[in-house]
């Protein structure tokens, strides 16, 4: 399929950056539900992202690499800092508050899907390939299982699974636009993450100094908890990630997914004491096989050509 998007770099330096983005975002909703012991969700999100700006802006000078000044490249980092950072960071704490970090960590993986979703819809002029719709059909079916649907949604509150899809959706959109309004300026990736996540900071910060603090009660755990997911979680993770943009391109990036649902469960059930059902591993594993099928790493046999 042509794209309208520049060619990825054709390098494999990206894939040890790609296993270590997987391992941190994977243990982030852990961190997370940890952070919810003494922040509340609006808190969580900004803590996350002002300590990720912190080590961002002091690594990109001591890099002495330069944040961009013109104003339309920060308008479009605010855009993906609104996508990656603002509101997901706020939906994803928000539905910690009712649901597990397993099942968070799970519906997570619906990313890629909606990374295809917006390439498809929003970011290019073709109609769908059968074998896509038949990608994306098998992820809704994957979520519907994660969900267990056939229960209604079990303890699973609505509103906590509707935000965790609007999560992903957020996710999702950000991979094709970044690729599309912000890797054409060729900025460096430390200059680009710091000016976004400064940018979700400054945005979230008047919303935190209302309604941040849950409960003056700071212990160690929670507290180092918040601090791994500002540094690494909102820090150096998104430097990782424009990388892997660059070199891999918007769909392998946002497939790191495949790797964060294992690592958020073997923490959950590791550090959290979390139970796991069968419907959920068996629909995260139909969500991944959907995704690769809809992203062309699975091959249906004759695919219609239009590469």
């Amino acid at each position: 399929m042509q794209s309208p998007l520049p060619s990825p770099k054709k390098s494999n330096n990206w894939l040890g950056l790609y296993i270590a983005l997987g391992i941190v975002w994977g243990c982030s909703f852990i961190f997370i539900k940890l952070g919810l012991e003494f922040l509340t969700p609006v808190g969580v999100a900004f803590g996350r992202v002002s300590l990720g700006a912190l080590t961002l802006v002091f690594w990109a000078r001591y890099k002495n690499i330069a944040l961009p000044t013109d104003k339309k490249i920060w308008a479009h980092l605010w855009v993906v800092a609104m996508l990656l950072n603002v509101i997901p960071g706020v939906l994803f704490a928000q539905a910690e508050t009712q649901v597990t970090s397993i099942l968070a960590g799970i519906i997570n993986a619906v990313t890629p899907l909606m990374t295809l979703l917006a390439i498809m819809i929003v970011f290019r002029a073709e109609k769908l390939k059968s074998f896509q719709v038949i990608g994306l059909l098998l992820g809704f079916l994957g979520v519907l299982t994660v969900l267990g649907a056939w229960n209604g949604l079990g303890a699973n509150p609505i509103s906590a699974v509707l935000a965790l899809l609007l999560a992903v959706t957020c996710y999702g959109f950000s991979f094709p636009y970044t690729r599309k309004f912000i890797l054409p300026y060729k900025l460096k990736p430390e200059a680009m993450a710091a000016t976004q996540v400064s940018a979700g900071a400054v945005t979230l910060l008047p919303f935190y100094l209302m309604d941040g603090i849950a409960k003056n009660e700071y212990r160690p755990g929670p507290v180092f908890a918040m601090i791994a997911l500002g540094v690494f979680g909102s820090g150096f993770a998104y430097i990782w990630n424009f990388k892997i943009m660059e070199a891999a391109g918007s769909a392998i990036a946002s497939s790191v997914t495949y790797v964060t649902p294992l690592v958020a469960v073997i923490v959950g059930i590791i550090f959290l004491g979390e139970r796991i059902t069968w419907n959920e591993p068996v629909g995260a594993l139909v969500v991944l096989v959907g995704a690769a099928i809809g992203q062309g790493r699975i091959s249906l046999g004759k695919r219609e050509s239009n590469r």
